[in-house]
């Protein structure tokens, strides 16, 4: 699907007289040094890919692909095009999910072309900023590459925000009094951890790349808006890696917890099974069908022994209570 389509010329959108689809007459548009097409997609088939492709000159393995998306974030050159694959990342606190789309981006000397999967990072947003932005998007196509890749890193932090809220829960309920089982939890965090953390690690050569102008195709005057980009995602990479550490701290101290816990469990069942066996010994050797035993046909024999038995509990449950087994 079509998002939009534009031909921009010293910063400002141009209007054309085609339809959005006829994506060759829309390239013929382009006349002036400068000038280039940014073409944005949503989720297109591979009918739909291949009339870019043709129109546009796109490597048959790039657009195959972008059409199959779960691709690895990366940086490739296909003769006088560039391929930019971008992870994009959202988070449904419901879940603690970190859901997962993508973005490919075919750069060439005269369009941009953004091909979308997933329903997050929606590019509108940062084609309207650039639109309002003359002199930035009079930059071109890097001012387009940038404003792409810095728009999909602010959703990397913004998951970061979100996974660090739900990892403080975490370790407040795992040190809180009341008894809790966090451990199914933990490992759903640690799973989405691993998730953002596949997005950001292999993004960080091809930020490097454009941060450096080594990348030809893309103005080196660039570079200090992609070091921006690039000094983000390393802020993101730190977190991720403290709340790794974070989690599997409070995995360890969840172990221990539980561990603890059975012991005052094992401790309690213990102290309330001698409080019954002392009596029961006692009923058990006073019960014992013997003629000859003492106290047997003593007048006050009852009474002693109940008093025993619960004397001897009694001792029993002061004992247990001070040591904290009760």
């Amino acid at each position: 699907m079509i998002v939009d389509s534009a031909l921009y010329r010293h910063g400002a959108r141009v209007p054309v007289e085609c339809e959005a689809h006829d994506y060759a007459r829309l390239r013929a548009e382009v006349r002036e040094e400068g000038d280039f097409v940014w073409l944005g997609l949503h989720e297109p088939d591979m009918d739909e890919l291949s009339e870019v492709a043709a129109a546009f000159g796109l490597h048959p393995l790039a657009v195959e692909d972008a059409v199959n998306a779960h691709q690895r974030p990366k940086l490739e050159r296909y003769a006088d095009s560039l391929f930019l694959v971008l992870k994009t990342l959202w988070y449904v606190d419901a879940d603690d999910a970190v859901e997962t789309g993508e973005i490919n981006m075919f750069i060439g000397p005269d369009f941009v072309v953004t091909v979308r999967h997933g329903r997050g990072a929606d590019l509108r947003p940062a084609r309207q900023h650039l639109e309002e932005h003359q002199r930035v998007l009079d930059h071109g196509l890097s001012a387009v590459v940038y404003a792409v890749c810095d728009s999909v890193v602010d959703a990397y932090r913004e998951v970061a925000l979100e996974l660090e809220q739900d990892v403080d829960e975490v370790e407040e309920s795992v040190f809180a009094p009341t008894r809790s089982d966090d451990s199914a939890r933990i490992y759903t965090l640690k799973r989405e951890i691993a998730e953002v953390r596949r997005a950001v690690l292999p993004l960080r050569d091809p930020m490097r790349r454009l941060a450096a102008g080594e990348v030809e195709g893309i103005a080196p005057e660039a570079g200090p808006f992609f070091r921006d980009v690039l000094d983000h995602l390393g802020q993101v990479d730190e977190v991720v890696d403290n709340l790794e550490t974070m989690l599997s701290s409070a995995f360890d101290a969840q172990v221990s917890r539980i561990s603890v816990q059975q012991n005052d469990d094992m401790r309690k069942i213990s102290a309330g099974a001698a409080l019954v066996v002392v009596p029961t010994l006692i009923a058990g050797i006073y019960g014992m069908n013997f003629s000859q035993m003492p106290e047997l046909h003593w007048t006050f024999g009852y009474p002693f022994a109940l008093s025993l038995m619960v004397g001897s509990s009694a001792v029993l449950w002061i004992f247990f209570k001070r040591s904290g087994w009760l």
